[in-house]
């Protein structure tokens, strides 16, 4: 089972110390990794879907869990990903939440060596096109690829985390990406579970970094 087949209602419950219970699924996962980190996917869920309902709880909680991760040890293939919650001003992130709900052009990441590109739905790459009309997106076996990076692992640039490692996905360093948005953002991962990652995104404003959302992704055997 993957992570995304567990529908997480009673399961996923919020209680407790987050740290504890992301510790306590760890070990679980040594013996039954299937289930503990189908379990750490659908807390994340719940935590996306809370976010109207919580914003503060549920930008703390995200917040806890990404300071508990590690830099993930290797990382390789296709991912499915989840546009967790944005964190800019409360009536934009709420237009996010109800636009992505309808829908969601990006599907993922997939990763190579030191490096990867970002998995986008066929059905994105009309709007897309107008927006960067002069950007090519890649047709694969894994479908549409885009807006490529490179990855390597050092201390984060949020100020909430800033002594903390982290795996850099640097869409600035590649030439052939966008200027209009894409080269100003930074996204740092960190694992909390065996193939489950949470994620944030940064964006470049004056040369300074500033938090704008988090994102889960999980590996596709």
């Amino acid at each position: 089972m993957s992570p995304a087949d567990d529908n997480g209602s009673d399961s996923a419950a919020i209680s407790g110390d987050p740290v504890q219970r992301l510790t306590d699924l760890r070990e679980r996962a040594k013996t039954d990794r299937a289930a503990a980190c189908g379990e750490v996917w659908a807390w994340l869920r719940q935590l996306r879907d809370s976010d109207l309902r919580d914003y503060d709880r549920a930008a703390r909680e995200l917040e806890t869990l990404f300071r508990a991760g590690r830099p993930p040890a290797e990382l390789h293939g296709r991912t499915e990903g989840m546009l967790v919650m944005t964190t800019t001003l409360p009536i934009l992130d709420r237009t996010v939440t109800a636009v992505t709900d309808l829908w969601m052009p990006w599907e993922g990441k997939r990763f190579a060596p030191e490096g990867g590109s970002n998995r986008i739905s066929s059905r994105a790459s009309t709007p897309l096109r107008l927006l960067w009309p002069l950007y090519s997106m890649t047709q694969t076996e894994d479908g549409t690829l885009a807006f490529e990076f490179k990855t390597h692992v050092e201390e984060s640039r949020d100020k909430d985390a800033e002594d903390q490692k982290v795996l850099v996905i640097d869409y600035k360093s590649i030439e052939t990406n966008p200027r209009l948005l894409i080269r100003s953002i930074r996204d740092e991962l960190v694992e909390l579970a065996p193939g489950v990652f949470l994620g944030k995104i940064l964006f470049r404003v004056a040369g300074k970094y500033m938090k704008i959302g988090f994102y889960a992704l999980h590996k596709v055997d």
